[in-house]
């Protein structure tokens, strides 16, 4: 699966996915840290990646309708520690076949996962 990292992820997880069969970009190996939620977004659909975020905009259907991107998944840990954040994409990652994501809005939450799919 082809993923992009947003810059709030922590950094690790690029080697931990990579090491899992994905092809993985982050906003810093593009040098667009700090760009706006939607400069990154962007980037992600035109490199045709699913976005790996913790950034809750990015969640906001209003901006990224289901089917108009290839999938954004949107982590909401209880802590937004790195180690925390970290596990919790991971777990999410290792349990989830990601290609059936493709064009969707997931928000992963620690009780919960929501899946907005396109119409």
């Amino acid at each position: 699966m082809r993923l992009k990292l947003d810059e709030n992820p922590p950094r690790r997880l690029k080697t931990m996915l990579s090491g899992l069969d994905h092809d993985v970009t982050t906003a810093e190996d593009e040098k667009a840290l700090s760009q706006p939620d939607a400069v990154i977004a962007a980037a992600a659909k035109a490199e045709q990646r699913m976005l790996i975020t913790l950034d809750v905009e990015s969640g906001d259907l209003r901006k990224h309708p289901p089917g108009s991107h290839p999938g954004i998944i949107l982590f909401r840990p209880k802590s937004l520690g790195l180690l925390n954040a970290a596990h919790v994409v991971e777990e999410f990652v290792r349990r989830s076949d990601l290609a059936s994501l493709t064009g969707c809005v997931v928000v992963a939450e620690p009780s919960r996962v929501r899946v907005r799919r396109p119409q």
